[in-house]
């Protein structure tokens, strides 16, 4: 599976991400993201179901774990990881997206 996504701001695009999920060979799943030009990082799934995934690499420094989760229509995705500034605590950054109709409008 291929993604990508970009961040806009003031009509510029100021951060942008490719993505690709595939079998890996052990049979789990690798997320493999290049994020802004930077190198490839992967992280391999820990935990899979019929309403979620998670990803994780705990060699890299932020984020060590990606996730994705469906509740209903909506699906939670979120980053989590070393916190920076506070040994020791957990860093958790959350992506809620749901449902639109594509109407062309913003």
């Amino acid at each position: 599976m291929l993604g990508s996504a970009r961040t806009v701001r003031d009509g510029k695009t100021v951060e942008h991400e490719f993505v690709i999920v595939r079998e890996a060979a052990d049979g789990r799943l690798a997320y493999e993201v290049s994020p802004s030009g930077r190198p490839v990082t992967v992280f391999t799934s820990i935990s899979l179901d019929d309403d979620g995934v998670v990803f994780e690499n705990l060699q890299h420094d932020f984020p060590q774990r990606v996730a994705y989760q469906r509740k209903g229509a909506d699906l939670l995705a979120w980053i989590e990881g070393p916190a920076k500034n506070a040994p020791g605590q957990l860093r958790r950054i959350e992506y809620p997206y749901r449902k639109v109709a594509c109407t062309g409008e913003p």
